[in-house]
């Protein structure tokens, strides 16, 4: 009976807050802001309005239960088992409660917090209203702990508006058919056991490998051929003229091998570019100028100086004389 009321406030407070965000899609922020206690107590007033009708909330139905009088089952009529319903009193009592009070706290609450009456000296009235509400917030928070410690150990009244109105919870209908079913459940745990599976295989599994192998072996040839990048200069590093190409950048310019190495199919690319690549494919990768497969690289040093000193011999004959 503890679990069905708890199940059945919280259920309250789920279907209740679902209502208020689909209520502020209808209003500015700036109407939000300053009619909210009013908007909040009039969506509080008609979500209460169950009580009025069938004697229980949304929730309390569908946790199969009602509220009874408690009062007519005091003493020896404890034992009566047919529930005695709420009288109007208790019915408007408990929405008066629920739906005024709160509304009557917040408006207090917000006024006294806009003109700031705890700055206030301690002689003005105004500073000790302020003092008298903490003290009520504190005692009535007190109260309602002391309250809850109760109805976990007998679990009559879950909250101190049903123990002031002497108004319970209890099953609507006691005998009943259950049909518990485990599908939900199960389902839930097939997908959480999936969902750690793929977290666990995910990251090892070299996905840009992967999919290079696939073209590789769904593609034709031809595909690789005309996409080979063997017409660049040797000074250009394919790898970086790739990548800038594919950001619209100035590719020729600035794709210059920078600490050059050379791969086991004689082509020369920058170190940190190959390394790169080999490192995300695996260890083994496709050359860019020839499309052979590059497992091994080399530093290349002294060819480069040389070839740069004779591309700076040529360019200086090159040049018309003055």
């Amino acid at each position: 009976m503890r679990v069905s009321q708890l199940d059945a406030d919280l259920l309250d407070s789920e279907l209740f807050g679902t209502f208020k965000e689909q209520l502020w899609l209808l209003f500015s922020p700036q109407i939000k802001q300053t009619f909210e206690p009013e908007l909040l107590a009039i969506l509080h007033f008609i979500y209460r309005l169950t009580v009025l009708e069938s004697g229980a909330t949304y929730g309390a139905q569908l946790q199969n239960l009602k509220y009874r009088n408690e009062k007519q089952h005091w003493g020896g009529l404890q034992s009566i088992t047919k529930d005695s319903p709420l009288t109007t009193f208790q019915k408007f009592a408990y929405i008066a409660m629920t739906v005024g009070g709160q509304y009557i706290w917040i408006r207090i609450s917000r006024l006294v917090i806009a003109q700031g009456w705890s700055e206030l000296s301690e002689d003005d009235p105004r500073n000790i209203f302020w003092k008298v509400l903490q003290k009520v917030e504190n005692i009535y928070k007190t109260v309602s702990l002391l309250n809850f410690l109760i109805f976990l150990y007998d679990g009559k009244y879950s909250t101190l508006t049903d123990r002031i109105l002497s108004i319970r919870l209890v099953y609507a209908r006691r005998i009943m058919n259950r049909q518990v079913s485990f599908e939900f459940l199960n389902r839930q745990l097939v997908w959480h056991a999936f969902t750690e599976f793929l977290l666990f295989i995910m990251p090892l599994i070299n996905l840009r490998k992967l999919k290079n192998l696939l073209k590789r072996k769904l593609l034709p040839e031809s595909y690789f051929r005309s996409n080979l990048l063997d017409f660049l200069p040797t000074h250009i590093c394919a790898i970086c003229h790739e990548n800038q190409s594919a950001s619209n950048a100035s590719a020729v310019i600035s794709s210059k091998v920078h600490n050059p190495y050379e791969t086991n199919c004689g082509h020369k690319y920058c170190y940190f570019c190959i390394k790169t690549k080999l490192l995300q494919e695996g260890g083994t990768w496709q050359c860019l100028r020839c499309g052979a497969e590059v497992k091994e690289i080399k530093r290349l040093l002294e060819k480069l100086v040389e070839e740069e000193e004779e591309n700076d011999r040529t360019n200086k004959g090159k040049q018309p004389a003055r």
